[in-house]
């Protein structure tokens, strides 16, 4: 599958795309690049002139403060642009890293523009893509905030399985979910030591498998009652735009 296409099936899994829409996005002219893990694809305090697309392995939003210490706010898959935001706030206030080894491409601002002006169904589709952003954050600002750990896990799980779903990613109930214990606790707000203990006791629930960067989801309904899960947050509904 090629790099546009997993962008493609994220926005059909939310309305119809015409033949114009998908003609449109496949001939959007790009450079390609592949970053090794803990590599930045966008810089803090920066100004892109090309918006990135995730293509391969995963990437995270990261905010250091000044002692050192770091927060990562959100989890991008393939299918995902990672700063459209950027094309309208103009100055990073943060980083995107490869959480895992990556592969993403760089679309020009100049071309997206003019592809929103070809089709404004498809800038309707690119907005809807930095609203759910949002939702996701709200969702994981909940999660921090409110949830145990261990339906803060689940939580994560449930979502990845969706996001990774709709673009194609899951097979039997199995995705690739690569990232170490410390990227986890950083998305957690949790020490390590809690992250570890907090799986082990999930996998004692037999609602998933999660070993050698591979996740077996064996119950979602169950997984999903641990994580008090609503995927409403995700917009998974076609329906027009």
């Amino acid at each position: 599958m090629s790099g546009l296409s997993y962008l493609i099936n994220a926005l059909a899994g939310r309305d119809r795309l015409s033949d114009l829409d998908s003609e449109l996005i496949v001939g959007l002219p790009h450079r390609s690049r592949v970053f090794a893990k803990g590599s930045q694809l966008v810089v803090e305090h920066s100004r892109p002139g090309e918006s990135c697309l995730i293509t391969g392995g995963l990437a995270a939003r990261e905010v250091y403060l000044s002692d050192g210490s770091r927060q990562i706010s959100a989890l991008h898959v393939p299918g995902d642009f990672v700063d459209l935001h950027a094309f309208l706030l103009k100055l990073m206030d943060h980083s995107v890293v490869a959480i895992t080894e990556c592969e993403a491409i760089f679309v020009p601002h100049s071309d997206l523009l003019r592809v929103c002006e070809a089709s404004s169904h498809l800038t309707r589709l690119f907005w809807l893509s930095t609203v759910i952003d949002g939702a996701i954050q709200r969702a994981w600002i909940a999660s921090m905030g409110r949830r145990s750990p261990a339906a803060h896990i689940s939580h994560l799980l449930c979502e990845m399985y969706l996001r990774l779903k709709v673009v194609g990613l899951v097979e039997n109930d199995t995705f690739d979910l690569p990232i170490a214990q410390y990227d986890l606790a950083d998305m957690m707000g949790l020490s390590v030591v809690h992250v570890s203990r907090t799986l082990k006791d999930l996998r004692q629930t037999r609602t998933f498998t999660w070993e050698n960067g591979r996740v077996h989801v064996h119950d979602f309904d169950s997984l999903a009652k641990v994580a008090d899960f609503d995927p409403t947050y995700l917009n998974l509904i076609q329906e027009p735009r």
